[in-house]
């Protein structure tokens, strides 16, 4: 009996070593298969990044418009301010010209990193890498190229334009929010969840009635109303908010209370600018008169975004960058946006907004601040009592004038 359990447990532990050497044979050829993939070059492309870079600008002139959504001579302007406004330069692989094309290639196509290795024969690594300094260098452009205009001024918008003038004035800039499309950790998730649940940051922006951005702040959770963000950035001393001089004032919607600096619709009138277009133009009384008027120059805002959106998806289709990033990467498409407004006035984006009454579509996130809307509006400086009884007089005040005018 203890012959034949030995030679049982030698058959056993035989076995054994079999398996264990045909386990170790197959780990070592899988090993020898990986090295020789690892050592295969996988970006062997005849066409090299810098000569689709090249092929690019020398090109059909749209052909480059499509890819970085700007043309030649502007693009040109822009590494000519990189190189004089910051510290970035050609690396030991790379020019300027095109790291700074592949960062506005990935925000103007939503490519995720994959396609830019890809289209532009580099490592991943690199790609990222180009992506991370090039986005911080535009970002801190924004002081130079998103600032308030004169505010003695009254802008040409208005002055030249009958519908507008004299009424608006004090008229300085409108303000508003919209929603940009982020990825948010699982912990933190529910925080960025606007009004339909999907995962968002709120944008507060300024801007000129010529559409150039002069001011915003990136990176407030999606959950967060437009109000709240405004408020916040009021009372913080350190943010940078451009406040209205005295007799001065933005525009704002119905989600905002009507304050002084602060121009908002008459609530609870039941008006929507579609439907005045649809009605003819024809206007029902003097608040709905003076609510389609402010918010047809109030349209400003949202044909920026509009602009912004269409230019660079990215911020419809965020990819999975950290939060910190995805907020420079919105502040860098603000910065690039004003910089095309200042160097293109021919751009094809601002002539195809820059109608005066172009309606964007909304998106889907973006709140709904309709004048018709209830409830309490929130209160943006904090102001109360003779503060808002002056601020309804002015409205009003301005409401008179215009409807006198209106039926002459």
């Amino acid at each position: 009996m203890s012959t034949s359990r030995s030679v049982e447990q030698w058959d056993e532990e035989f076995e054994c070593l079999i398996d264990l050497t045909l386990g170790l044979m197959a780990l070592n050829e899988g090993q020898r298969y990986v090295n020789r993939i690892q050592r295969m070059p996988m970006h062997t492309s005849i066409r090299t990044g810098h000569q689709y870079m090249l092929e690019l600008i020398n090109d059909h002139p749209d052909r480059l418009f499509n890819t970085i959504r700007m043309y030649r001579p502007c693009f040109e302007m822009l590494i000519q301010v990189l190189r004089q406004q910051t510290a970035l330069q050609n690396s030991r692989f790379l020019t300027l010209e095109e790291q700074v094309m592949i960062f506005i290639y990935v925000i103007s196509q939503k490519a995720t990193n994959r396609m830019a290795m890809e289209d532009w024969q580099h490592s991943g690594s690199t790609i990222s890498i180009v992506f991370t300094r090039i986005c911080k260098a535009i970002a801190s452009l924004s002081p130079i190229f998103i600032k308030p205009p004169n505010f003695d001024d009254v802008p040409d918008e208005i002055r030249f334009n009958p519908k507008y003038y004299p009424y608006f004035q004090d008229c300085i800039g409108a303000i508003d929010g919209t929603h940009i499309a982020a990825h948010a950790p699982s912990n933190v998730a529910n925080n960025y969840r606007g009004r339909k649940s999907n995962v968002t940051t709120n944008m507060l922006a300024v801007c000129s009635f010529d559409m150039l951005f002069t001011y915003v702040v990136t990176g407030w959770e999606g959950a967060v109303h437009d109000s709240r963000v405004l408020t916040t950035q009021l009372e913080d001393p350190n943010s940078g908010f451009p406040h209205p001089p005295p007799g001065k004032y933005y525009l704002v919607d119905s989600g905002y209370s009507n304050k002084p600096g602060y121009l908002a619709l008459f609530r609870n009138v039941p008006y929507h600018l579609r439907d005045v277009r649809r009605r003819g133009g024809r206007i029902n009384g003097p608040t709905e008169l003076f609510n389609y008027r402010h918010a047809s120059l109030r349209n400003c805002i949202e044909r920026c975004f509009g602009v912004l959106k269409a230019r660079f998806p990215i911020l419809r289709f965020m990819t999975n960058f950290s939060l910190v990033r995805q907020r420079e990467i919105a502040m860098c498409c603000c910065v690039l946006h004003n910089f095309i407004k200042l160097h293109n006035r021919d751009d094809p984006l601002f002539q195809r907004f820059g109608v005066d009454g172009v309606m964007p579509l909304p998106d889907s996130d973006d709140e709904d601040n309709t004048a018709s809307s209830s409830g309490t509006a929130a209160n943006p400086h904090g102001y109360g009592g003779n503060d808002e009884n002056l601020a309804n007089s002015m409205r009003d005040h301005i409401m008179i004038q215009m409807y006198l005018h209106y039926n002459m």
